[in-house]
């Protein structure tokens, strides 16, 4: 797929102004086609880079270590493929290591990074867990996203306040129920 230019995504936004009934040309929308086109480098930063790069710097040296780590409430912020509309919400990550550890702020960089592309809930939340399995090849991964869904809450059935909860659960954290449990109940816990 050839790569667009940053002009003809301005003009692109022009087109679904006027489409929309608006005059672009007009002193409060004459700069929005730059700032829309902008704001996309930033929502769609997730396919300027590799996502599952930033769990490749570990630490090994764990003094014996062997419970869960869990980075709860990672802001989640996507955009529906269906609809490109917004998708907010909070992802809880957590992993049993095996011999290495990450930063936890490498966590909510792989969180960010699968977010900002256009997703499905679904596919974002197994995409989080398989890059934290297949880099850091822990004992077990869990995955849990809570979002709500622009598409649903601002439009169609308009389901205000709903929101879809997705998780995906690898190694001892799905096939183990006391570790199962204690993610998940780590997860819930506000």
């Amino acid at each position: 797929m050839a790569k667009r230019t940053r002009a003809e995504a301005e003009a692109a936004v022009r087109t679904l102004i006027e489409w929309a009934g608006d005059d672009p040309d007009r002193e409060g929308l004459i700069d929005t086609p730059a700032r829309v086109a902008r704001s996309y480098l930033e929502l769609f930063s997730g396919y300027a880079n590799d996502p599952r790069e930033y769990l490749q710097r570990t630490f090994s040296e764990v003094a014996g270590y062997d419970e869960l780590v869990v980075l709860k409430d990672i802001r989640v912020v996507s955009f529906c493929e269906h609809h490109m509309l917004p998708v907010t919400g909070r992802a809880h990550v957590g992993y049993l290591p095996d011999k290495r550890v990450v930063g936890i702020s490498k966590l909510a960089r792989v969180v960010q990074g699968f977010a900002r592309r256009l997703q499905i809930q679904e596919k974002l939340t197994a995409e989080i867990a398989q890059a934290i399995q297949d880099i850091l090849q822990p004992l077990g991964v869990g995955v849990v996203i809570e979002a709500e869904h622009s598409c649903m809450t601002l439009r169609g059935v308009n389901t205000t306040g709903s929101k879809l909860i997705t998780s995906t659960l690898l190694g001892v954290i799905r096939d183990d129920p006391r570790t199962r449990g204690e993610f998940l109940g780590l997860a819930r816990e506000r």
